[in-house]
């Protein structure tokens, strides 16, 4: 007698089939869905502090501006408020007062600037704040997908040098610029402008950003109410600068905001490409600037600036 055919049991197979792929698309999900900033964001700034810690322990560090950083400070705390005497082992002081009252701070911090390790944990630190700020700008923007961000903010090696293992003060300055672009995302303008303001009182280049603020300034106020908000931009350097204004004017806003300034060669890492002539050339930089303001006046000619919406209290101190 023939025996049967026993149907085989396919229910475990369908259903690994069916877990494997609901957890393949949770992973696509996760890595493509800018709604999934914050649990890829979590993610890695877990893995950064990681990172930091190891880098600090394991890296050398490299010694280029922070003894000059606390020289120049040291002056300051010894009664000098002159810029022109203020100096440090790289040459005079050039960057504005909220510098100083800043690296002031790090100077007590540190040891009068002896403890380095002190040091790199305060700017890893700073790095992830920085981090949760940038994160916060992709959340409330929606137009990054997650897995960018790992190529984007933690897979820079230069990154990390700058932070910790360099310890230099454009990570200050920009901290406090992030933090301003997310006050501007929810409407905090006034609050926005003061933290700006503050990244330019660290470090001057922060003005290559000037012109992209005005311009949204001019798009949500009109041209009568951006004024109060410039004025509160002027406020804050003057209130900062305040005890170098009384000391020496011309020298502090000479040294400090010195748009004439010329950078050596052998610090550039972007254009390191460029022969030394043409990078120190006047005609370069002038392109540079002509360059940069095109770009943002092609953003307000084409569509870029149907996202700037005119604020419906553009009569208000917002």
């Amino acid at each position: 007698m023939a025996k049967m055919a026993v149907p085989r049991k396919r229910g475990k197979s369908k259903d690994r089939d069916f877990d494997l792929q609901s957890l393949f698309e949770w992973v696509k999900k996760l890595l493509f869905d800018p709604s999934k900033t914050w649990i890829v964001g979590i993610g890695l700034l877990f893995a950064e502090i990681v990172v930091n810690i190891v880098v600090i322990w394991k890296i050398k560090y490299t010694e280029i501006d922070w003894e000059a950083y606390m020289d120049e400070v040291e002056g300051v705390i010894n009664g000098t408020y002159d810029y022109t005497y203020l100096k440090g082992e790289t040459g005079p002081l050039v960057y504005p007062a909220g510098f100083v009252y800043i690296f002031t701070g790090l100077y007590y911090l540190t040891g009068h600037g002896t403890d380095i390790r002190t040091a790199q944990y305060i700017f890893a630190a700073l790095y992830i704040l920085t981090l949760v700020c940038v994160f916060a700008i992709y959340q409330k923007t929606a137009s990054v997908p997650p897995y960018a961000f790992f190529f984007m903010c933690c897979a820079s090696y230069r990154i990390h040098s700058i932070y910790i293992l360099r310890l230099f003060n454009d990570p200050v300055a920009m901290f406090f610029l992030y933090l301003a672009v997310n006050c501007f995302l929810i409407n905090w303008w006034s609050i926005g402008c003061l933290m700006f303001s503050l990244a330019v009182s660290i470090k001057m280049n922060i003005l290559l950003f000037a012109p992209g603020l005005l311009l949204l300034l001019f798009k949500s106020f009109g041209v009568w109410w951006t004024i109060p908000r410039l004025a509160l931009c002027a406020v804050v350097q003057l209130v900062l600068g305040l005890p170098f204004l009384f000391e020496n004017p011309v020298s502090y806003i000479t040294m400090a905001f010195n748009l004439g300034r010329q950078f050596l060669f052998k610090w550039t890492v972007n254009w390191r490409f460029l022969p030394e002539w043409l990078f120190l050339s006047r005609y370069f930089h002038i392109s540079l600037l002509a360059c940069h303001l095109t770009v943002l006046l092609l953003f307000y000619l084409c569509k870029w600036t149907r996202y700037v919406v005119p604020c419906k209290y553009n009569t208000t101190f917002s």
